[in-house]
C-alpha cells in the first residue's frame, strides 16, 4: 500500500489500508487512520492528525509550519476529520501558540486546486472552497459554507453556516449564516436560497431566513432591534438560533 519510492518517518503511525503514491513524504508525528490515500508527490508534516477515508491529492501539501514570523518551531498541530478531499496543490498549515495550537478541520470537506488554509483555522462540515480560495490565519469556517473560487478571506473573520461566497470575493467581515456575499470589498446579496433549498430546508424555513435578513439590512434597524425581532421569529423558525448565535458572539462587524 506503500510505494517503494515513498519516503516515511519511523514516526510517522499508518493504519495498514492507507495508501502512498509515488515520491510522497511523511513526516514524523504524522497519524493517518483506516481508509485514506495519499497521492503522488504529496507532503504531509507532523504532528498531524488525519482520520478516515481521506483522499489527499498529487503534490498538496498538508501540515506545513505556519506562515507566521512569530513561529518559532513549538510543536503545533493539525486535525483534519473524515472524508475529506484536498486536491491538487492546496496548502493546510498547522496551528501557533499564539492561538490554541491547532488547525482544525472537520469532516467532508472540499479543498479545491491551491486553496490555503492558513494557521489556526476552524473549518466545519460539508464546506467547499473553490479553486485559490485562501483564508488567513484565525478564520472560522462553519458547516455547508461555499468560498467561491480565488476567495480571499482576511485573518480573524469567521464565515457563517450556509452562506455563499461569490467567485473573487474579498472579506474583511464577518459573513452571517445563510447570507451570500461578493464583491471587492464583500457586500451582502440576499441569502442562499438555491443552497438551503438543496439541503432540504422548507419553504416556511426559508421564507422565515428571508424575512430575518430583512430585518437584519433592510429595515433600517439598530443592531439591538435587528436582533430583538429576529428573536421573536426564532420561537416558530429553529433554523434562525445559528443566526443569533453568529450575531451575538461577533467581536468584528458583519459585511454590509
Amino acid at each position: 500500500m506503500i510505494h517503494p519510492t515513498a519516503v516515511v518517518d519511523a514516526g510517522a503511525e499508518l493504519d495498514s489500508s492507507v495508501e502512498v503514491g509515488p515520491f510522497s513524504v511523511i513526516g514524523a508525528g504524522v497519524q493517518i487512520d483506516s481508509g485514506t490515500r495519499v497521492g503522488p508527490h504529496a507532503v504531509l508534516k507532523g504532528p498531524m492528525r488525519i482520520g478516515r477515508d481521506n483522499r489527499i491529492f498529487q503534490f498538496a501539501s498538508v501540515g506545513e509550519d505556519p506562515q507566521d514570523k512569530k513561529y518559532g518551531g513549538e510543536p503545533t498541530w493539525l486535525e483534519l476529520g473524515d472524508r475529506n478531499q484536498v486536491r491538487e496543490f492546496a496548502t493546510l498549515h498547522r496551528g501557533t501558540l499564539q492561538d490554541q495550537g491547532v488547525t482544525r478541520i472537520g469532516s467532508d470537506n472540499l479543498f479545491m486546486a491551491y486553496t490555503h488554509v492558513a494557521h489556526d483555522c476552524r473549518i466545519g462540515n460539508q464546506v467547499i472552497m473553490a479553486n485559490a480560495a485562501s483564508l488567513g490565519g484565525h478564520v472560522e469556517v462553519q458547516d455547508w459554507a461555499i468560498l467561491g473560487g480565488f476567495t480571499i478571506v482576511h485573518q480573524f473573520c469567521r464565515i457563517g453556516a450556509h452562506s455563499f461566497c461569490a467567485m473573487g470575493s474579498v472579506l474583511n467581515k464577518n459573513v452571517p449564516p445563510y447570507v451570500m456575499v461578493g464583491g471587492h470589498p464583500a457586500e451582502p446579496h440576499g441569502i442562499n436560497t438555491e443552497g438551503l433549498r438543496r439541503r432540504g430546508f422548507s419553504t416556511e424555513s426559508i421564507q422565515s431566513i428571508k424575512r430575518a435578513y430583512r430585518s437584519l439590512y433592510m429595515a433600517n434597524l439598530k443592531r439591538d432591534e435587528a436582533l430583538a425581532r429576529i428573536r421573536e421569529m426564532a420561537d416558530a423558525t429553529p433554523e434562525l438560533q445559528i443566526l443569533l448565535e453568529f450575531l451575538a458572539d461577533t467581536n468584528r462587524s458583519i459585511v454590509r
